[in-house]
This record gives structure tokens, sequence and C-alpha cells, in this order.
């Protein structure tokens, strides 16, 4: 009876967990793992679209090795009994310095697509911004979401078609526009190449097998609308993609390779709110966008999705940061996989950064749940990170904090 009862006052058994979604994200320790089971939940084409970069996808993992290059000094007894995360980004206060980056075709992850990751970023009280390629609408986004958003613009041939989009955002109360400059044409994503896929995914026999083998994944599309490019749903001049096209293709018939620094005051007179130009890559153009007056550069390659061997976005924070000396804010867009890589970025001089591949891991791992841990994830590694660096805030962050900074 003595062992008995020793045993019973040490063994604790688990209650388990009913809800499969919730048993799934209690083993999840970081991004790792969301893309662990993105990959198990999707078929091959879905998860390679999410993952995969240009050619030999040298430039998307130099993204988040890149981070590793730059090392804490921490300092002690500083008293963080308290950790402010909290900091100010294009006139408004934000929980921490993360915005939530446009990816199209959310909806090959989850049938609820950018409309899940829409109502995540609210609640984490962060900006959302919605590609022009998305499966779900602007004014579908913005009836789940009445925070702070963002619209991500391609530049189209088709000016009254982008006009049109520019002023159904504006009436749908986005806050400003991202314009993607970095896709005069479409990058060579070999993954895509290999598996043939298009959008939405064509049926063939290899389609159906793996359809088999991710059975919850199959479920949830075929229950679901088709996907389309709901931007431009029922536009038939450009294609909505109600029938299979691949997306080079497409972009390279639709979106104008012409786009230049004249094309900025083409959207001031044609946009009343912010502007941001996304895929800034250079120190030069960081400087011209600064000298145009527009509100914030974001360093991205496209997650490497573009250009093979352009250079990582953290490695430009702080170049760029000394360049543009606060006349614009600057992001940081690419390879944030914990909150120690965003407080990097910070400590550099980015005003805060954005993710992209991390939610959408989490959205193909757990939907709008797996979302709402990977916001919770990178937020607390952001307090978590400050407390053992010895930094109290946000306005805290210098370049005292870390080593290896680039000159």
């Amino acid at each position: 009876m003595g062992v008995f009862n020793t045993l019973r006052s040490v063994v604790r058994f688990r209650t388990f967990e009913r809800d499969r979604t919730l048993r799934t994200l209690t083993k999840v320790a970081d991004v790792g793992d969301l893309r662990t089971l993105a990959k198990k939940r999707l078929p091959a084409g879905c998860f390679d679209y999410i993952d995969g970069a240009a050619q030999d996808e040298v430039t998307a993992a130099a993204n988040v090795s890149a981070f590793t290059k730059y090392s804490f000094r921490p300092r002690v007894l500083r008293d963080v009994s308290s950790i402010e995360t909290s900091t100010e980004l294009l006139g408004g206060r934000i929980p921490f310095p993360l915005m939530i980056a446009p990816t199209g075709f959310d909806r090959i992850a989850h049938s609820q697509g950018e409309l899940a990751v829409a109502r995540a970023a609210e609640r984490a009280g962060i900006p959302y911004s919605l590609s022009t390629m998305g499966t779900r609408s602007i004014e579908e986004v913005a009836e789940v979401n009445h925070g702070r958003k963002w619209f991500q613009v391609y530049v189209w041939r088709d000016k009254p078609l982008l006009k049109e989009m520019l002023q159904r955002a504006a009436d749908a109360q986005y806050e400003g526009i991202m314009i993607t400059v970095d896709t005069a044409v479409l990058g060579r994503r070999e993954r895509d190449v290999r598996r043939g896929f298009s959008l939405p995914p064509k049926i063939g026999l290899d389609t159906v097998i793996d359809g088999v083998r991710h059975p919850r994944w199959t479920w949830d599309f075929l229950k679901s609308d088709p996907i389309q490019f709901a931007n431009v749903k029922g536009n038939s001049s450009v294609g909505d993609g109600s029938t299979p096209v691949t997306l080079s293709d497409y972009i390279n018939s639709q979106f104008d390779p012409a786009l230049s620094w004249r094309d900025i005051e083409w959207f001031r007179d044609n946009w009343p709110g912010m502007i941001m130009i996304k895929g800034v890559q250079t120190v030069e153009d960081a400087e011209i966008a600064a000298e145009m007056g527009v509100d914030g550069v974001i360093l991205s390659n496209h997650g490497g999705r573009q250009l093979d061997y352009a250079p990582a976005p953290i490695d430009l924070v702080s170049p760029v940061a000394d360049a543009v000396a606060g006349r614009v804010s600057v992001i940081c867009d690419g390879g944030i996989r914990r909150g120690s890589d965003i407080v990097k970025a910070v400590s550099l001089g980015a005003d805060a950064c954005m993710i992209g591949r991390a939610y959408f891991y989490a959205l193909g791992a757990a939907g709008e749940r797996g979302v709402d841990w990977v916001l919770e994830f990178l937020r607390a590694g952001v307090e978590h990170t400050m407390a053992l660096s010895g930094v109290g805030s946000i306005g805290e962050l210098n370049r005292d904090l870390v080593e290896g900074v680039s000159e």
C-alpha cells in the first residue's frame, strides 16, 4: 500500500484532449514543427508551392540562416520584471513589431484561407496584408477583420482594373498599399515545374492518389467553393482562375514589366492612403524610395521565390536604416522563424518584420488555430528574448545588443 500511495503522489495522467487540432498543437514547439505537420497534411504540390522557391533555393535558405550571423550581447541585472513589446508603426501602436505579409492562394492550405489569417491577425492586434492574388476578396477580408489592413498591389497591364481595385480597397478602409516591385517576370520555381502545378490544381491520376493519401485536406477542399483569384472574379479579360493556369503564364501575361519609379506618381494620383514599396533589395533603391516620400520600404526578396542569390533581408537592415535615416519606415520581410529574429531585426534598425511562410505553414498544419499559435509563439519569443537580453522595451533595442553587424 505504501508503494501505491507513493506512486499516486508522483504520477499524474494527462487529461485527454478531445479536440484533434488542439491535441496536435500541444506537441508543436516551433515553426519547424508546423512545417513538418503541413507537409504531412497537404498534397505534395500544394506543400511545394508554399515551401518552394526559385531555382536552387539558395536565397530561400539564406533568408533563414542569415539570422545566425548575428548574436546577442545580453546585459544582466537590468530589472526586466516588466517587458513592453508594443511599438509605433506607420501611425499606430501594435502589440509587437510584426505584420502579416501578403501571400497568394491561401486556400490551397485551408478552405478558410485569407479569412482565417485575417481573423487571427486582428485578435493578435497586428496589421494584415491581403495579396492581389488572394483567394478571398478585398471585401470578404474587410468583413472579418476590422483592424489595420494593407492591400498588396501587383501592377497590372490593365490600369483601369488596377484603379478599380484601389478604389475597392479605399472603400473597404484599407490603410495603405504595398506595391510589389520584384515581379517583372515570375521567378523560375522548379518544384512547381516538376509537379506541373497549376491553380486551381488540375485533376489527374497523380492528383487523385495524392488526394486519397491526404483525406482531411481533400474533404476540406471538395466541400468548399472553387478556388479562384477572388479580386478579379468574373473578369474575363484577365482571367480569374476559373480554369487551371500555371502561375508563370498568368503573371507574365498580366503584370506590367514596364513598371518603373514613374509609376509611383500614378499610384499617388489614384490612392489616398499610405504607400510602401515591397521588394527593395539594395541601399540605392531604398534611398530613391525615401526621396520620393513613400511611407515605408519592405526589404524583401519574395521569400527567395524570384531571383536566386538575392541578398538576405536581415543583411540589408543596418545599411538601409543608416541610409534612409528615419525618413521612411523599414520592414524586414524574410526568414523570420522566432521572436529572437524579430528582436535582431529591430535592434539593427528595422521598425518591424513581416512573416509569410511561418503563418502559411501554420494554416496548413492546423488552420486558423495554427495561425493563432504561431502569432503567440512569435510574440512570446520577442518578450522572452528581451527579458534574457536585459531589455525592458522595444524602444531600448539598438545595435549594442547584437554582434556581427554588417558594415
